[in-house]
């Protein structure tokens, strides 16, 4: 058994088994395993009977005598004198029920005042109004299904502990799932007594857990329709794999007992992918899990699902414009609009149908710190003196700002960006490659600015080991990754199908990782030979499904958008 988190609890654990041994002596079954209503009153969802007869008035509703029958947990319950007042949740939509002892009888009576709420019950019964014109089903049958032996959270603020909401997400999703808001039940309370107070229900945090979720369906839906649309098969590659390929990062390792070998866990689909592109599939695409072995933080989640896409006879340009027509459809099919709840240092909403596009250099000198001195030019980026010169005056101009007092309004801020520029340049001076102190200077200077739809294009070959180098800048490759909110969501490039010059960077990962860059590539020599019987030109993205939802939804965190996310063990867990 598990754990109890008090006396408390454990004492009305106790007693809520005490009413299901009372509920079983009424002759119901303690947990049924189903709830077959007569054929008299058809069985219906909460949701079928809210949509179809909630335009509908009290005459109506009594001329037509609509009979039903409907399971679901109580949310709320009251009971006064010989008759009551509950709510029932189904599938995130509520309705109330009204139950009187001279309609269900007795001993249905008698079980309606051992229920608690988190209790699932079936009832049937006819559609009405109440004098407060709340559609309620008058209650004919009562049939258990099943007890909640734990307590709901507490009643006026949800289970509202975010951490905990993450931990018991199954409480969550029923406790700030409501789709609908309807009156609660002791409004109608006036029709048991004069001036009796209102039911006490919970009440949902202002974010919609549920529908959170039921976007990110819709919006897995939508990414199937666009691709299925344009040709692209959708397939399944190993998610255990003998080399750790597709990306640059840390894996997490297993172990085959039959082959006595260690596996990876997938980092990327993308070296099977484009085994697929040589067999012949010129257009397919992958919606995968994909997990690595590094940091948790409000972007990121060890495991996590990305959508992967291929395409012959393409490069970077072509993905541009499909990327874009791709975001905006698949938030059209969402959410019925390209506007969605962020905004950017202008105060402008941001649009999923307005793209911008940058060069990095081109982001870097845009969004270059107005104290750093003269913004950079193209030479600055051109080799590896050039680029601790920039840096350089950049920290001479900052220092100069620092030290005056009508300048520096804000010192710690300036502070920051010397910080920022003595460690790229020693990076550069402990022998890192130019391409990525480039990298790094744009993710410190530019990346918090990109709110609006913004694609970032030619990246530095250091960072790009399976991109096509550009013909006229052979340090530079053909590479974008698109960023919304203020982070990435996607990158793509024009595939490398050289065989030899795929073989040479692969030996350059190596040599990374042997000066202990763990998230080096690694080498794999059957791809290289997949290349050899010639990969043409294609073009390739991923981009990550729980952070399109995040924009999708306006979520702050991405376990807002995961179902599951890993936690901290809590004190006592394994």
């Amino acid at each position: 058994m598990f754990e109890f988190e008090s006396e408390f609890e454990r004492s009305l654990y106790a007693l809520r088994q005490e009413k299901l041994k009372q509920i079983a002596a009424l002759g119901q079954q303690a947990y049924p395993n189903t709830f077959a209503p007569p054929s008299d009153h058809p069985l219906r969802t909460i949701p079928e009977i809210r949509a179809k007869h909630d335009t509908w008035i009290g005459e109506q509703l009594e001329a037509t005598r609509i009979s039903v029958a409907v399971a679901g947990r109580i949310m709320a319950i009251r009971q006064q004198g010989k008759a009551g007042f509950a709510t029932l949740q189904q599938d995130g939509v509520r309705l109330q029920i009204y139950v009187r002892k001279d309609a269900v009888g007795d001993a249905a009576f008698e079980l309606y005042k051992l229920l608690d709420l988190g209790d699932h019950i079936g009832v049937t019964g006819y559609l009405f109004r109440t004098r407060t014109n709340e559609l309620t089903i008058h209650v004919e049958t009562i049939t258990f299904l099943a007890k909640a032996l734990l307590a709901l959270p507490e009643k006026y603020h949800g289970l509202a502990d975010v951490e905990l909401r993450y931990r018991q997400r199954y409480v969550d999703l029923f406790m700030n799932g409501v789709l609908n808001e309807s009156p609660e039940p002791g409004a109608e309370t006036k029709e048991l007594e004069a001036g009796s107070r209102k039911l006490e229900a919970g009440s949902a945090p202002e974010i919609r857990v549920r529908e959170v979720f039921v976007k990110r369906a819709a919006a897995l839906r939508a990414i199937r329709k666009f691709f299925d649309g344009r040709g692209y098969i959708e397939v399944e590659t190993p998610m255990m794999q003998p080399i750790a390929g597709g990306a640059m990062a840390r894996p997490f390792v297993t172990h085959h007992n039959a082959l006595d070998i260690d596996l990876f866990l997938r980092i990327a689909p993308e070296l099977y992918l484009k085994r697929l592109v040589v067999g012949g599939f010129d257009r397919v695409y992958e919606i995968n899990r994909n997990f690595r072995n590094e940091g948790i933080s409000t972007q990121h989640n060890p495991e996590f699902t990305m959508v992967e896409f291929y395409q012959a006879y393409a490069n970077y340009l072509d993905l541009m414009t499909l990327t874009e027509e791709l975001i905006e459809f698949v938030a059209r099919e969402v959410n019925g609009t390209t506007l969605v709840p962020l905004w950017d240092e202008e105060g402008k909403q941001v649009d999923l149908s307005n793209w911008r596009r940058f060069t990095m250099r081109e982001a870097i000198i845009k969004w270059w710190p107005p104290d750093a001195g003269q913004k950079p030019d193209a030479v600055d980026f051109s080799g590896t003196e050039h680029l601790k010169a920039l840096l350089l005056r950049a920290v001479h101009s900052l220092r100069d700002a620092s030290g005056n007092l009508q300048v520096a309004k804000d010192p710690q801020r300036l502070d920051h960006w010397i910080e920022t520029f003595d460690w790229i340049k020693s990076a550069i001076d402990g022998g890192g490659a130019v391409g990525t102190a480039i990298a790094g200077l744009f993710e410190k200077v530019a990346e918090e600015h990109l709110i609006q739809p913004t694609i970032i294009y030619e990246f530095p070959l250091a960072i790009s080991p399976l991109s096509k180098q550009k013909p006229d800048e052979p340090e530079w490759v053909e590479r974008f990754e698109f960023y919304i909110g203020g982070f990435e969501l996607g990158n793509s490039f024009s595939e490398l199908n050289d065989p030899e010059e795929q073989f040479r960077r692969f030996k350059e990962q190596l040599e990374q990782h042997e000066r202990g860059d763990e998230e080096a590539h690694q080498m794999d020599l059957d791809y290289v030979r997949a290349l050899a019987y010639g990969l043409p030109p294609t073009a390739g993205e991923g981009f990550g499904v729980d952070r399109l939802t995040m924009i999708l939804t306006g979520a702050k965190s991405i376990r807002d958008v995961i179902l599951f996310p890993l936690l901290k063990p809590q004190t006592g867990e394994p």
